[in-house]
């Protein structure tokens, strides 16, 4: 699913209403329609439902939802924020059609006004000005956004919740912003909705179709990219009835160091589960039977050394080669990793500690095979590019880096963003907090690796590896909830995930 920035999505109703053809008004009807849907499948009839609605097009929205949600025998009040002299034509349409029904609750709240209680056991839906800011919200709206925010009423925002810059990071926003619990947004993703510092306005966010010609959609251009299931079914293959063991790849996973054997035990067995024909794990000779007995599908090549990773390996007979998880960071082992680097003939999976070594030594970088994919969390990435303030300028810095070395950048996390040497960005859908637990990383490493000696393309293994994972990770969610959960658990729903594509 393309995430549009906000002037594109605009552009998308100006299309629909010329090309399809439709009214403004009509397509308002079918966007508050999507809205009601929603509310009637999640809220009781038992609950009051205050609207508040702005004088544009995100209130005409607001005040056809009191219409429906009335029709539909709710509790409604309706407070129209009269904050300029004129609504737009489409707005005062719905005002006109909202006024007109018997009974229906109607206030009109100006800055002299009293503003209205709010009980905690309220419904809030938010519908006062939508994707069109262009400044941050003070005075007279900036006070209902206040009165909306201090109580535990529960707040739906329409599109998108009033006073969020979509496009842009909110740190610098000393406007008011509405605190939503739930954002209903129309047909597309906006790029606010993806980041973290953002969550506490918008909630959990739901996109509702709302039929914006395909045309446009297919034709739009945009740089960013929400992962949806349908897009991995594109990329999956299914198995051919003469395939063998050699077809699906010979993958090298360099992991493990004393004490960390549990990261190399994670990764192989993700990376077998995920279809790989042959999987060499290279390990310290102190690991060497922790593998053999944890991970007997697996073949072990056995360092020189005890305990870390620190001698140079012949990379010529892997079809992918994965490195990183549990390696630490000691002297041998960044020349081992060195040589490596140098020697590679295929592109290189860079995880965790390889990744730490790299922030020591960027230089190394301008040599790292292009087509190599790093598979930082946030304090990694950090380390490789340095500081920054808020999310947006993170995401641009992890696509400049993508464009430099020709590299693809897993920044695991929530919507787990991959940046593309082509300057795209691909957001990932599935996943939950259950998943932020020690190993998780490994076994997304395990996952790539295993696609990539498949012989998936490294753009193919990134969004199908982060989809696949946060799905199995969903599915192991659902059996045992998320506090429970370990990065075992991911493994052993790996199957059950690859079988929903």
């Amino acid at each position: 699913m393309k995430i549009l920035p906000i002037e594109k999505v605009k552009q998308g109703d100006l299309y629909t209403i010329e090309n399809e053809p439709v009214s403004d008004i009509d397509l308002m009807e079918r966007s508050a329609k999507a809205c009601c849907k929603w509310i009637t499948r999640h809220v009781n009839k038992t609950l009051s439902i205050k609207i508040f609605c702005g004088m544009g097009n995100n209130g005409g929205d607001g005040l056809a939802i009191a219409r429906m949600l009335v029709n539909k025998k709710y509790k409604v009040d309706v407070f129209v924020l009269r904050f300029t002299a004129k609504m737009s034509p489409s707005c005062q349409i719905n005002y006109d059609r909202l006024f007109n029904i018997p009974n229906v609750r109607i206030y009109d709240l100006t800055e002299e006004d009293e503003l209205p209680e709010i009980d905690g056991e309220d419904i809030v839906i938010d519908a006062i000005l939508g994707s069109g800011l262009s400044k941050p919200v003070k005075g007279f709206i900036a006070d209902v956004i206040g009165q909306m925010n201090k109580n535990n009423a529960i707040v739906i925002a329409i599109d998108v919740p009033t006073g969020l810059y979509c496009d842009q990071s909110n740190h610098t926003n000393h406007g008011a912003i509405v605190e939503a619990d739930f954002t209903l947004t129309f047909q597309f993703p906006k790029t606010g909705f993806v980041f973290a510092e953002n969550i506490k306005y918008v909630g959990l966010w739901e996109v509702l179709p709302i039929g914006i010609l395909d045309d446009f959609i297919d034709s739009v251009i945009v740089d960013k990219y929400y992962i949806e299931r349908k897009d991995c079914r594109y990329i999956f293959r299914r198995r051919g009835k003469f395939a063998h063991k050699g077809t699906f790849g010979h993958a090298l996973l360099i992991s493990g160091g004393y004490g960390k054997m549990g990261a190399a035990v994670l990764a192989s067995k993700a990376c077998l589960r995920s279809g790989t024909g042959l999987l060499t794990t290279h390990i310290p000779v102190k690991g060497y039977e922790i593998m053999q007995t944890a991970v007997p599908e697996a073949m072990v090549s056995v360092d020189a050394s005890g305990e870390i990773f620190s001698e140079a390996i012949d990379p010529l007979k892997y079809n992918a080669i994965g490195i990183g998880p549990g390696i630490g960071m000691e002297e041998d082992t960044q020349k081992a990793f060195k040589l490596l680097i140098q020697n590679a003939h295929v592109p290189l999976l860079i995880d965790a500690d390889a990744i730490n070594i790299l922030g020591e030594n960027k230089t190394w970088l301008s040599f790292i095979p292009q087509n190599s994919i790093f598979t930082p969390h946030p304090k990694e990435f950090e380390r490789l590019i340095g500081k920054f303030t808020n999310d947006f300028e993170r995401n641009q810095l992890q696509k400049e880096f993508s464009v430099k070395y020709h590299a693809y950048v897993v920044l695991k996390g929530a919507h787990t963003a991959i940046t593309c040497p082509d300057n795209s960005c691909y957001f990932n859908s599935s996943g939950n907090p259950g998943m932020a637990t020690g190993g998780s990383g490994d076994v997304l490493t395990g996952v790539i690796l295993g696609l990539l000696a498949q012989h998936y393309l490294p753009k193919e293994a990134c969004i199908l590896a982060v989809y696949v994972h946060g799905l199995a990770g969903d599915l192991a969610a659902k059996k045992i909830g998320m506090d429970a959960l370990i990065a075992g658990d991911i493994i052993n729903n790996l199957g059950k995930a690859f079988k929903k594509l």
